[in-house]
């Protein structure tokens, strides 16, 4: 078995105390001063996260929009320098290799950022499907990753950069300087707030750091680690390669055909696609909120009218809401919001409803 990989900011995480877990062959940060307490700091004001160890891969060169094009369920062509979209590469059957997010740095220059766990299958993947024109680069041991989420981020970022936050909508991306390094600034995330990710040199990451989480206490926040990451994900209802989805569920099964753009020219697993469109899915994943207390784990069985019509694949107590949720993959009959099932925790069976997705939204000023 390989050594576990740790970020470049390890021996930080160590000093402020950090409990480290795990997670798709890296020793990441699971919580500093708690996953609840580091949640709510989030929600309520700012968390700053390291997530060094997503993979990073540009594709540069006269063919690299093609290829992106052909790669992605998205429309890469509705991308102008300075655009990000979410999307997922898929396999010729329809499954999900991977979601990802793919930034116009330029031209002929595209950078997607990948699962930590897919990383080396992703690269493999786009390299063999890759011919003349396009240059594909792991960046991945070359840079680093934050993300500064909370309603509160963009007072955190203010001062440490030059840059024009205010016009920055969600999905854009742009190069500029934060505490006088040179990052790639893209004002994205993965918890429901609003919420920026940098990304920097590895030899730049520590003074970032510590520039931010300097910021982010000053307005009350806190680091945060990937315990808190999965909970704000969760109550946001984002599903989670490997855990929500893989190569064996489609796009269409997990609810994410609004990024699936089937009249765009052909990409890959299009054809599959088109036809369980026009055949409809058999499974949806749905959101699940249990009557009781109970907490749905991976794989507990979901049962409507006595009889098991799907399964679990994400739950946990919401510390915004309170209450019991989770993600699961149930019979499409049983997938309409409100309809009343039972999940199987140990010897019991748990009430509870399908509900619509997202648990949690922030409500906006103005909105």
């Amino acid at each position: 078995m390989s050594p576990l990989r740790r970020p470049p900011l390890y021996e930080a995480h160590r000093a402020l105390g950090a409990r480290f877990v795990e997670f798709a062959g890296w020793e990441m940060p699971l919580a500093y001063a708690g996953v609840a307490e580091e949640h709510r700091a989030v929600r309520g004001r700012c968390g700053l996260f390291d997530v060094s160890h997503m993979g990073e891969i540009e594709l540069r060169g006269p063919m690299a929009a093609a290829l992106c094009q052909r790669l992605t369920v998205n429309d890469v062509s509705r991308l102008r320098i300075g655009d990000a979209q979410y999307t997922l590469l898929c396999s010729p059957e329809g499954g999900v290799l991977d979601d990802l997010i793919v930034s116009r740095l330029g031209r002929e220059r595209f950078l997607l950022v990948v699962n930590a766990v897919n990383t080396a299958s992703d690269l493999a993947w786009i390299r063999s499907h890759a011919g003349r024109g396009v240059e594909v680069v792991d960046r991945s041991a070359e840079v680093g990753l934050l993300a500064l989420q909370g309603p509160e981020a963009e007072f955190v970022l203010r001062p440490l950069t030059a840059a024009a936050l205010g016009p920055m909508r969600p999905f854009t991306v742009l190069q500029t300087v934060v505490a006088g390094r040179d990052v790639v600034l893209s004002r994205t995330g993965y918890t429901g707030e609003d919420g920026f990710e940098i990304l920097a040199a590895v030899s730049d990451l520590p003074a970032v750091w510590d520039a931010l989480l300097e910021a982010v206490r000053r307005r009350g926040g806190l680091p945060a680690g990937l315990g808190a990451r999965d909970t704000l994900r969760l109550e946001a209802g984002l599903p989670l390669w490997g855990a929500d989805m893989d190569a064996r569920t489609t796009p269409l099964e997990a609810g994410l055909g609004w990024v699936v753009k089937l009249r765009k020219p052909d990409f890959v697993g299009r054809a599959a696609l088109v036809a369980q469109d026009a055949a409809g899915v058999r499974r949806r994943l749905v959101g699940l909120e249990l009557a009781e207390p109970g907490v749905p784990r991976h794989g507990h069985a979901v049962w409507g009218n006595g009889e098991a019509i799907g399964h679990v694949t994400s739950g946990i107590r919401s510390p915004t809401l309170g209450t019991y949720i989770g993600l699961a993959y149930v019979a499409a009959d049983w997938a309409a919001p409100g309809t009343a099932v039972t999940v199987a925790i140990r010897d019991r069976r748990v009430p509870a409803r399908v509900v619509a997705r997202p648990f949690y939204r922030r409500v906006r000023e103005g909105g």
